[in-house]
């Protein structure tokens, strides 16, 4: 590879000029050897978070990071694979009743997920929760669960696109997580490294996500399904609602009680609803047209399929979860009709209450988050519980609780309230 520096590569994008292939695939490669530092990378990052790439720069970025390191391989599964991806969300826990309910329908999920990011939730933090669960398996014990399971989440291997994993952890903490380039590059590099026939991509829009507006969830949602599909992967995009949280939990173990209730035939419709959108698009992609997803929700198929999933990777389905040493409820002022609850607010709650990091090394509490007792289209009464926080640390309380200031609207009863629909667009 030819001679190059960092610093050129830095103030190519400063300026504004494109990043040619050479400078791209050197970068990558020195920034995964430990060449080019993470002041360096950061200040390369803020560069593409305000100038941006162009598409065909975005395609070469990824596949620098695929190139970092292995792919994997699932031809020799007897079932069609299909995974899902999300760009992040308030509440959004659905990857836990997906994975195995599209198990039970036939189809092999290899679920490569993340830990929080910022104030979204991951959804390895929350399986930790689950006493014995082990995010971390090798290539083979990969294989083994999918074999014999049908689904696995799990941490992607060190092997895998090696450079999106320490780049992903330093856009946490430089505030360059929403640039479109690099959350399609770092998604997709992951995906089609995993190996995957098939991949469909929830992308959230809302106060709650990354992409605040439709236009940009549009325009990520493309890149991603063009990435995909250059690299013949399979790929579709469902643009989803994350104006309001998902259900009615965000905090690690509180979110997988819930996903729980989604697997026993109960939970909240809005989780019921994507959850099943998001199978029938996994299922139709990976060729399993005649899968009802529906019945085996009712039938305690992907139960039963959740259950191997979790003690497969060492979890005990039936432990009873962490719950928080400390709650405080927060009671509606007035009654009426709940009118706005934002997303944002109560994930910026949740990760200051302790269920998320503020930096890279950070624990997280698994019992910390927030509940919510209504959600808008529902009358409340003065005095009722509208939101519970829960922490093992109850001087995060008051801080939690300044997020929250002007996060909810309640209007007269008899307020009209026309929620938006869960599932907005279809890009594919």
């Amino acid at each position: 590879m030819a001679a190059m520096d960092v610093i050129s590569v830095i103030r190519t994008k400063r300026d504004r000029a494109r990043l040619t292939d050479e400078q791209i695939d050197w970068v990558i490669d020195a920034y995964t050897r430990g060449e080019v530092a993470d002041e360096q990378m950061s200040a390369l990052a803020m560069a593409i978070f305000l100038n941006g790439m162009e598409r065909d720069e975005i395609a070469r970025w990824t596949a620098a990071m695929i190139a970092s390191g292995e792919r994997m391989d699932f031809s020799s599964l007897p079932r069609p694979t299909a995974d899902k991806h999300s760009t992040g969300g308030v509440g959004d826990k659905i990857t836990l009743p997906l994975a195995p309910l599209v198990a039970a329908c036939g189809a092999a999920v290899p679920q490569l997920s993340g830990r929080g990011l910022g104030h979204t939730g991951g959804t390895l933090d929350k399986l930790e929760s689950i006493p014995g669960w082990r995010a971390l398996l090798s290539n083979d014990e990969m294989l083994a669960v999918l074999r014999d399971v049908g689904a696995v989440v799990c941490a992607a291997g060190d092997g895998l696109a090696p450079a999106d994993k320490k780049l992903y952890a330093l856009r946490d903490v430089t505030g360059t997580v929403e640039s479109i380039p690099l959350i399609a590059s770092s998604i997709m590099s992951k995906k089609i490294a995993e190996g995957t026939g098939s991949l469909v991509l929830d992308v959230k829009v809302g106060s709650g996500a990354f992409m605040k507006n439709i236009d940009d969830a549009r325009e990520l949602a493309r890149t991603m399904v063009g990435l995909g599909t250059d690299h013949g992967v399979k790929t579709v995009a469902l643009l989803t609602d994350m104006a309001t949280p998902l259900g009615l939990t965000a905090g690690n173990a509180l979110e997988v009680r819930e996903s729980v209730e989604v697997l026993a035939g109960g939970g909240p419709s809005d989780v019921v609803e994507l959850t099943l959108a998001l199978a029938r698009e996994m299922l139709d992609a990976a060729g399993l047209k005649d899968a009802d997803p529906a019945k085996a929700l009712a039938d305690g198929s992907a139960m039963d399929a959740w259950r191997r999933m979790i003690a497969a990777q060492g979890g005990d389905p039936d432990a009873a979860l962490p719950t928080a040493r400390e709650t405080q409820v927060i009671t509606a002022p007035t009654s009426g009709v709940l009118t706005r609850l934002d997303a944002y607010a109560v994930g910026v709650a949740a990760w200051r209450l302790g269920a998320g990091r503020a930096r890279k090394e950070d624990p997280v509490q698994a019992a910390a988050g927030v509940e919510l007792h209504a959600k808008p289209g529902e009358s409340v009464t003065a005095g009722q519980p509208l939101l519970t926080l829960h922490t093992d640390t109850p001087e995060k309380f008051d801080y939690a609780q300044q997020a929250l200031t002007d996060s909810y609207d309640i209007g007269p009863a008899g307020t009209s309230y026309e929620p938006n629909p869960v599932v907005l667009d279809r890009i594919g």
